[in-house]
């Protein structure tokens, strides 16, 4: 009795706390609850699946000296991985990288938004007038080692980017090495 007291006192003292005693000893007891509220009946999220994984899509298992392993099958030498085929790729290094080698990804449809490329056992530099025209053809290049192009490759693909790779396999002794060995 006296706490209502002191409430109903405090309720006019301040103006601005003015509010019915029972909302002011109410307690919220929504915690124990397990069906949803009626505010919440009406907020449900709708999913629609637009496109399930390409089980086709490109995905290197693994790379040598001699060359690369992917979806199973075994391509020698360097190689250009386009979205849905692999063809051999005519250069010996980055040195050989030319404005021409690199033409057939940009008269593909639909049009690869990145390019990713392993220079062998270490990031090299490739021309800047090589760069350029990618660019002008709005395709983005990334130029790695060729173990950290696989992986980069492994993972845009994953994220359903269209994307191309440009791969000489690392120099040397190299045995077979899965991707996922080389990743830890």
């Amino acid at each position: 009795m006296a706490a209502a007291f002191v409430l109903h006192g405090l309720c006019r003292a301040r103006p601005a706390l003015r509010c019915p005693l029972a909302d002011l000893l109410w307690a919220p007891r929504r915690g124990h609850r397990l069906t949803p509220a009626d505010d919440e009946l009406y907020q449900r999220t709708r999913i629609s699946l637009l496109q399930r994984e390409s089980p086709h899509a490109m995905y290197i298992d693994s790379y040598s000296s001699r060359g690369f392993m992917v979806n199973g099958n075994r391509v020698l030498g360097p190689c250009a991985l386009l979205p849905h085929s692999v063809v051999q790729w005519n250069v010996g290094s980055h040195q050989d990288i030319t404005e021409e080698s690199f033409s057939l990804f940009w008269m593909l449809e639909p049009r690869i938004e990145i390019v990713v490329v392993g220079t062998g056992d270490r990031t090299e530099r490739l021309e800047p007038q090589v760069l350029r025209a990618m660019r002008q053809r709005g395709i983005a290049v990334e130029v790695q080692d060729t173990p950290n192009a696989c992986a980069t490759f492994n993972f845009l693909c994953h994220e359903g980017r269209v994307t191309g790779a440009a791969l000489i396999p690392p120099p040397g002794g190299t045995v077979f090495t899965s991707l996922a060995q080389a990743a830890e």
